[in-house]
Protein backbone atom coordinates (compact mmCIF):
# COMPACT_ATOMS: atom_id res chain seq x y z
CA UNK A 1 0.00 0.00 0.00
CA UNK A 2 0.61 3.35 -0.40
CA UNK A 3 -0.28 7.36 -0.09
CA UNK A 4 -0.45 10.37 -2.63
CA UNK A 5 0.08 13.72 -1.01
CA UNK A 6 -0.72 16.70 -2.70
CA UNK A 7 0.73 20.29 -1.89
CA UNK A 8 -1.28 23.16 -2.60
CA UNK A 9 0.94 26.45 -2.97
CA UNK A 10 -1.95 28.71 -2.10
CA UNK A 11 -3.34 30.96 0.61
CA UNK A 12 -5.63 33.80 0.86
CA UNK A 13 -3.12 35.12 3.60
CA UNK A 14 0.51 34.26 5.23
CA UNK A 15 0.55 33.34 9.39
CA UNK A 16 3.18 35.04 10.88
CA UNK A 17 4.55 31.85 12.44
CA UNK A 18 4.47 29.30 9.04
CA UNK A 19 7.59 28.52 7.01
CA UNK A 20 6.00 26.35 4.78
CA UNK A 21 5.77 26.95 0.60
CA UNK A 22 2.77 28.90 0.08
CA UNK A 23 1.69 32.26 -1.84
CA UNK A 24 -0.60 34.35 -1.44
CA UNK A 25 -0.58 35.70 -5.09
CA UNK A 26 -1.24 33.10 -7.07
CA UNK A 27 -4.67 34.16 -8.81
CA UNK A 28 -2.64 34.38 -12.40
CA UNK A 29 -1.51 30.86 -12.56
CA UNK A 30 -3.84 28.93 -10.22
CA UNK A 31 -4.97 26.69 -13.56
CA UNK A 32 -1.57 26.58 -14.44
CA UNK A 33 -0.41 25.12 -11.13
CA UNK A 34 -3.27 22.41 -11.10
CA UNK A 35 -2.41 21.43 -14.23
CA UNK A 36 1.15 21.14 -13.85
CA UNK A 37 0.11 18.76 -10.50
CA UNK A 38 -1.52 16.55 -12.82
CA UNK A 39 1.22 16.08 -15.13
CA UNK A 40 3.36 14.94 -12.34
CA UNK A 41 0.85 12.84 -11.11
CA UNK A 42 0.88 11.22 -15.13
CA UNK A 43 4.66 11.36 -15.12
CA UNK A 44 5.52 9.59 -11.96
CA UNK A 45 3.39 6.86 -12.21
CA UNK A 46 6.46 4.19 -11.68
CA UNK A 47 7.31 5.73 -9.09
CA UNK A 48 4.71 3.82 -6.19
CA UNK A 49 5.89 0.33 -8.38
CA UNK A 50 1.72 -0.62 -8.88
CA UNK A 51 1.14 -0.53 -5.12
CA UNK A 52 -2.37 0.38 -4.32
CA UNK A 53 -3.37 3.81 -3.28
CA UNK A 54 -4.45 3.54 0.62
CA UNK A 55 -4.50 7.21 1.46
CA UNK A 56 -4.74 10.70 -0.66
CA UNK A 57 -4.09 13.95 1.50
CA UNK A 58 -4.78 17.37 0.19
CA UNK A 59 -2.17 19.52 2.28
CA UNK A 60 -0.69 22.95 1.39
CA UNK A 61 -1.08 25.68 1.83
CA UNK A 62 -4.71 26.01 1.77
CA UNK A 63 -6.53 23.40 0.01
CA UNK A 64 -9.79 24.08 0.91
CA UNK A 65 -9.86 27.53 -1.47
CA UNK A 66 -9.08 25.17 -4.34
CA UNK A 67 -12.56 25.13 -6.89
CA UNK A 68 -14.50 22.10 -6.90
CA UNK A 69 -13.13 21.96 -10.67
CA UNK A 70 -9.81 22.09 -9.66
CA UNK A 71 -10.38 19.33 -7.19
CA UNK A 72 -12.26 17.36 -9.38
CA UNK A 73 -9.10 17.44 -11.92
CA UNK A 74 -6.45 16.28 -9.61
CA UNK A 75 -8.65 13.75 -8.22
CA UNK A 76 -9.67 12.05 -12.04
CA UNK A 77 -5.95 12.40 -12.71
CA UNK A 78 -5.23 10.45 -9.71
CA UNK A 79 -8.01 7.80 -10.01
CA UNK A 80 -6.85 7.50 -14.04
CA UNK A 81 -3.36 7.31 -13.12
CA UNK A 82 -3.28 4.51 -10.13
CA UNK A 83 -5.42 1.56 -8.33
CA UNK A 84 -6.84 3.12 -5.62
CA UNK A 85 -8.34 1.47 -3.34
CA UNK A 86 -12.32 1.77 -2.51
CA UNK A 87 -12.17 2.66 1.17
CA UNK A 88 -8.94 4.84 0.92
CA UNK A 89 -8.51 7.47 3.37
CA UNK A 90 -8.59 10.84 1.35
CA UNK A 91 -8.09 13.94 3.48
CA UNK A 92 -8.15 18.00 3.19
CA UNK A 93 -7.04 20.32 5.16
CA UNK A 94 -9.01 22.98 5.61
CA UNK A 95 -9.13 26.69 7.26
CA UNK A 96 -12.53 27.20 8.83
CA UNK A 97 -13.01 30.20 7.26
CA UNK A 98 -13.52 28.30 4.13
CA UNK A 99 -15.63 25.43 5.67
CA UNK A 100 -19.47 26.36 4.47
CA UNK A 101 -22.50 24.24 3.23
CA UNK A 102 -21.31 24.71 0.22
CA UNK A 103 -17.84 23.73 0.23
CA UNK A 104 -18.85 20.74 2.42
CA UNK A 105 -21.18 19.01 -0.43
CA UNK A 106 -18.35 19.51 -3.13
CA UNK A 107 -15.97 17.80 -0.63
CA UNK A 108 -18.73 14.95 0.29
CA UNK A 109 -19.64 14.53 -3.32
CA UNK A 110 -16.16 13.70 -4.40
CA UNK A 111 -14.57 11.48 -2.02
CA UNK A 112 -13.04 13.35 0.73
CA UNK A 113 -14.09 11.68 3.79
CA UNK A 114 -11.87 13.01 6.60
CA UNK A 115 -10.93 16.90 7.26
CA UNK A 116 -7.73 18.53 9.01
CA UNK A 117 -9.32 21.34 10.73
CA UNK A 118 -6.93 24.77 10.72
CA UNK A 119 -8.22 25.64 14.29
CA UNK A 120 -5.09 26.90 16.52
CA UNK A 121 -6.29 28.65 19.48
CA UNK A 122 -9.63 29.81 21.13
CA UNK A 123 -8.78 33.25 22.11
CA UNK A 124 -9.04 36.45 19.38
CA UNK A 125 -5.83 37.69 20.54
CA UNK A 126 -3.52 34.97 19.02
CA UNK A 127 -5.47 34.31 16.01
CA UNK A 128 -5.17 38.20 15.62
CA UNK A 129 -1.37 38.21 15.95
CA UNK A 130 -1.27 34.88 14.42
CA UNK A 131 -2.81 36.63 11.32
CA UNK A 132 -5.30 33.63 10.99
CA UNK A 133 -7.91 34.52 8.97
CA UNK A 134 -11.06 32.79 10.96
CA UNK A 135 -12.45 34.26 14.15
CA UNK A 136 -12.95 32.00 17.49
CA UNK A 137 -16.59 32.15 16.54
CA UNK A 138 -16.07 30.41 13.23
CA UNK A 139 -14.03 27.80 14.58
CA UNK A 140 -16.70 26.73 17.06
CA UNK A 141 -19.33 26.70 14.33
CA UNK A 142 -17.40 25.12 11.78
CA UNK A 143 -16.43 21.87 13.02
CA UNK A 144 -20.37 21.38 14.34
CA UNK A 145 -21.45 22.18 10.59
CA UNK A 146 -18.75 19.82 9.03
CA UNK A 147 -20.62 17.11 11.59
CA UNK A 148 -24.11 18.05 10.62
CA UNK A 149 -23.27 16.68 6.78
CA UNK A 150 -22.10 14.07 7.75
CA UNK A 151 -18.13 14.40 8.72
CA UNK A 152 -17.44 11.84 11.41
CA UNK A 153 -13.37 11.84 11.24
CA UNK A 154 -12.57 15.29 11.33
CA UNK A 155 -9.11 16.11 13.60
CA UNK A 156 -8.69 19.50 14.36
CA UNK A 157 -5.47 21.84 14.88
CA UNK A 158 -4.12 22.94 18.42
CA UNK A 159 -0.83 25.34 19.20
CA UNK A 160 0.48 25.49 22.73
CA UNK A 161 3.35 27.71 24.19
CA UNK A 162 2.29 30.42 22.78
CA UNK A 163 3.41 33.56 23.82
CA UNK A 164 0.86 35.10 27.01
CA UNK A 165 -1.07 31.55 26.82
CA UNK A 166 -1.87 30.73 30.23
CA UNK A 167 -2.36 27.35 31.61
CA UNK A 168 -6.29 28.07 32.21
CA UNK A 169 -6.51 29.27 28.79
CA UNK A 170 -4.70 25.88 27.30
CA UNK A 171 -6.59 23.53 29.31
CA UNK A 172 -9.57 25.47 28.35
CA UNK A 173 -8.93 25.36 24.52
CA UNK A 174 -7.56 21.42 24.91
CA UNK A 175 -11.21 20.79 26.93
CA UNK A 176 -13.51 22.65 24.05
CA UNK A 177 -12.61 20.20 21.43
CA UNK A 178 -13.65 17.23 23.38
CA UNK A 179 -16.72 18.97 24.03
CA UNK A 180 -16.74 19.23 20.37
CA UNK A 181 -16.67 15.68 20.11
CA UNK A 182 -13.94 15.40 16.97
CA UNK A 183 -12.06 11.82 17.32
CA UNK A 184 -8.67 13.56 16.68
CA UNK A 185 -6.97 16.31 18.05
CA UNK A 186 -3.30 17.19 16.64
CA UNK A 187 -1.63 19.72 18.74
CA UNK A 188 1.61 21.26 17.93
CA UNK A 189 4.61 23.25 20.15
CA UNK A 190 5.21 26.70 18.73
CA UNK A 191 8.42 27.09 17.06
CA UNK A 192 10.43 30.34 15.81
CA UNK A 193 11.25 29.35 12.35
CA UNK A 194 13.62 31.69 10.62
CA UNK A 195 13.09 34.27 7.77
CA UNK A 196 8.91 34.02 9.67
CA UNK A 197 7.01 37.29 11.22
CA UNK A 198 7.18 35.94 14.60
CA UNK A 199 10.79 35.30 14.73
CA UNK A 200 11.49 39.11 13.41
CA UNK A 201 9.31 40.33 16.10
CA UNK A 202 11.09 38.48 18.72
CA UNK A 203 14.49 39.35 17.43
CA UNK A 204 13.19 43.09 17.97
CA UNK A 205 11.40 42.51 20.92
CA UNK A 206 8.27 42.83 19.73
CA UNK A 207 6.82 40.07 21.43
CA UNK A 208 7.70 37.47 23.99
CA UNK A 209 9.59 34.09 22.98
CA UNK A 210 7.95 31.20 24.08
CA UNK A 211 9.09 30.08 27.52
CA UNK A 212 9.95 26.30 27.53
CA UNK A 213 8.68 25.03 31.00
CA UNK A 214 5.70 26.43 30.46
CA UNK A 215 5.97 24.80 27.47
CA UNK A 216 6.87 21.85 28.71
CA UNK A 217 3.81 22.26 31.74
CA UNK A 218 1.02 22.82 28.77
CA UNK A 219 2.18 19.75 26.83
CA UNK A 220 1.91 17.68 30.05
CA UNK A 221 -1.58 19.15 30.74
CA UNK A 222 -2.58 18.19 27.09
CA UNK A 223 -1.95 14.55 27.44
CA UNK A 224 -3.58 14.25 31.36
CA UNK A 225 -6.78 15.57 29.55
CA UNK A 226 -6.35 13.83 26.56
CA UNK A 227 -6.12 10.54 28.71
CA UNK A 228 -9.08 11.81 30.59
CA UNK A 229 -11.43 11.68 27.26
CA UNK A 230 -10.25 8.10 26.07
CA UNK A 231 -7.77 9.46 23.61
CA UNK A 232 -4.68 7.74 22.62
CA UNK A 233 -1.44 9.31 22.19
CA UNK A 234 -0.41 7.63 19.05
CA UNK A 235 2.52 9.88 17.86
CA UNK A 236 4.05 12.86 19.75
CA UNK A 237 1.89 15.39 18.55
CA UNK A 238 -1.06 13.02 17.47
CA UNK A 239 -4.21 11.99 19.62
CA UNK A 240 -7.20 10.12 18.67
CA UNK A 241 -9.94 7.95 19.49
CA UNK A 242 -10.16 4.31 18.38
CA UNK A 243 -10.07 3.60 14.72
CA UNK A 244 -9.47 7.61 13.99
CA UNK A 245 -6.30 7.72 13.67
CA UNK A 246 -4.53 9.21 10.59
CA UNK A 247 -3.73 6.78 8.11
CA UNK A 248 -2.19 8.87 5.94
CA UNK A 249 0.22 10.14 8.50
CA UNK A 250 0.58 6.75 9.79
CA UNK A 251 2.09 5.20 7.12
CA UNK A 252 4.62 7.86 7.17
CA UNK A 253 5.98 7.24 10.80
CA UNK A 254 5.41 3.19 9.64
CA UNK A 255 8.10 3.54 6.92
CA UNK A 256 5.82 3.00 3.81
CA UNK A 257 5.93 4.49 0.87
CA UNK A 258 4.22 7.75 -0.82
CA UNK A 259 4.47 10.19 -3.36
CA UNK A 260 4.03 13.92 -2.57
CA UNK A 261 3.58 15.92 -6.27
CA UNK A 262 3.13 19.79 -6.37
CA UNK A 263 6.07 22.75 -5.59
CA UNK A 264 8.51 21.20 -2.46
CA UNK A 265 6.44 18.27 -1.94
CA UNK A 266 8.74 15.11 -0.73
CA UNK A 267 8.60 11.56 -1.51
CA UNK A 268 9.81 8.17 -0.08
CA UNK A 269 10.30 4.71 -1.72
CA UNK A 270 12.19 2.48 0.61
CA UNK A 271 15.79 3.57 0.01
CA UNK A 272 15.48 7.28 -0.72
CA UNK A 273 14.16 10.36 -0.44
CA UNK A 274 12.97 12.92 -2.96
CA UNK A 275 11.81 16.91 -2.69
CA UNK A 276 10.40 19.23 -5.81
CA UNK A 277 11.52 22.65 -6.08
CA UNK A 278 9.95 24.98 -3.88
CA UNK A 279 9.36 27.69 -6.36
CA UNK A 280 5.91 28.03 -8.05
CA UNK A 281 6.91 29.35 -11.18
CA UNK A 282 9.69 27.08 -11.54
CA UNK A 283 7.89 23.90 -10.76
CA UNK A 284 4.99 24.98 -13.97
CA UNK A 285 8.33 26.55 -15.96
CA UNK A 286 9.43 22.86 -14.98
CA UNK A 287 6.56 20.59 -16.95
CA UNK A 288 6.40 23.06 -19.97
CA UNK A 289 10.36 22.57 -20.57
CA UNK A 290 10.22 19.04 -19.55
CA UNK A 291 13.22 20.11 -17.47
CA UNK A 292 13.94 18.88 -13.77
CA UNK A 293 12.44 19.22 -10.78
CA UNK A 294 13.05 16.46 -8.25
CA UNK A 295 16.39 16.01 -6.26
CA UNK A 296 16.80 12.66 -4.76
CA UNK A 297 18.81 11.64 -1.54
CA UNK A 298 19.79 8.08 -1.47
CA UNK A 299 19.51 6.74 1.87
CA UNK A 300 22.63 4.53 3.56
CA UNK A 301 22.06 2.04 6.10
CA UNK A 302 22.88 4.42 8.79
CA UNK A 303 20.58 6.90 7.28
CA UNK A 304 17.75 4.26 7.12
CA UNK A 305 19.03 3.35 10.70
CA UNK A 306 18.28 7.27 12.10
CA UNK A 307 15.55 7.97 10.61
CA UNK A 308 13.38 5.03 12.09
CA UNK A 309 14.98 6.21 15.11
CA UNK A 310 13.88 9.46 15.00
CA UNK A 311 10.38 8.47 13.78
CA UNK A 312 9.50 4.78 15.29
CA UNK A 313 9.91 6.76 18.62
CA UNK A 314 7.88 9.07 18.19
CA UNK A 315 5.04 6.77 17.66
CA UNK A 316 3.20 4.32 19.67
CA UNK A 317 4.29 1.82 16.81
CA UNK A 318 7.49 1.91 18.10
CA UNK A 319 10.95 0.77 16.81
CA UNK A 320 11.97 -2.78 16.08
CA UNK A 321 15.27 -3.56 17.06
CA UNK A 322 15.19 -6.93 14.79
CA UNK A 323 14.47 -4.59 11.96
CA UNK A 324 17.43 -1.96 12.99
CA UNK A 325 19.63 -5.26 13.18
CA UNK A 326 19.06 -5.52 9.93
CA UNK A 327 19.90 -1.95 8.95
CA UNK A 328 22.88 -1.60 10.74
CA UNK A 329 24.79 -3.86 13.43
CA UNK A 330 23.90 -2.88 16.87
CA UNK A 331 26.82 -1.08 19.07
CA UNK A 332 27.86 -1.02 22.01
CA UNK A 333 27.65 2.54 22.54
CA UNK A 334 23.93 2.12 21.80
CA UNK A 335 23.08 -0.74 23.76
CA UNK A 336 24.77 1.85 26.77
CA UNK A 337 22.60 4.70 25.87
CA UNK A 338 19.47 2.70 25.88
CA UNK A 339 20.13 0.76 28.99
CA UNK A 340 20.56 4.66 30.76
CA UNK A 341 17.28 5.57 28.86
CA UNK A 342 15.83 2.06 30.46
CA UNK A 343 16.94 2.94 33.90
CA UNK A 344 15.77 6.70 33.79
CA UNK A 345 12.49 5.17 32.58
CA UNK A 346 12.70 7.15 29.69
CA UNK A 347 12.12 3.92 27.28
CA UNK A 348 10.74 0.81 28.04
CA UNK A 349 11.00 -2.43 25.69
CA UNK A 350 8.38 -5.08 25.08
CA UNK A 351 8.94 -8.29 22.57
CA UNK A 352 11.85 -5.90 21.10
CA UNK A 353 9.80 -2.83 20.29
CA UNK A 354 10.98 0.09 21.73
CA UNK A 355 8.49 2.74 22.71
CA UNK A 356 8.77 5.89 24.94
CA UNK A 357 7.60 6.64 28.32
CA UNK A 358 5.28 9.19 29.04
CA UNK A 359 8.57 11.05 30.79
CA UNK A 360 10.16 9.77 27.20
CA UNK A 361 7.76 12.08 25.23
CA UNK A 362 8.75 14.89 26.96
CA UNK A 363 12.61 13.82 25.60
CA UNK A 364 12.21 12.40 22.24
CA UNK A 365 14.55 14.34 20.21
CA UNK A 366 17.03 14.29 22.30
CA UNK A 367 16.27 10.46 23.09
CA UNK A 368 16.43 10.02 19.60
CA UNK A 369 19.77 11.55 18.78
CA UNK A 370 22.02 9.68 21.19
CA UNK A 371 20.56 6.81 19.66
CA UNK A 372 21.65 7.62 15.93
CA UNK A 373 24.60 5.73 14.74
CA UNK A 374 27.44 8.19 13.48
Amino acid sequence: MAGIYIHIPFCKQKCTYCDFHFSTTFETYRLEMIESICFEIQGRKEYLQDKEINTIYFGGGTPSILLESELKLVLNTIYLTFSVSLTAEISIEANPDDISSISLGIWKKNGINRLSIGLQSFKQSDLDWMNRAHSVNESLSCVALAQEHGFENITVDLIYGLPELSMDEWSLHVNRVMEMGVPHLSAYCLTIEDKTALSNWVNKGKINPPNEDTQSDQFAKLLDIIEANGFEQYEISNFSKAGFESQHNSNYWKGEWYMGVGPSAHSFNGTSRSWNIANNRQYIKAFKEHSNYIETEQLSNIDQFNERILIGLRTIYGVRLSELSKLKKITKEFILALNGFKEKRWIKEDNQVLTLTKEGKLRADYIASALFLD
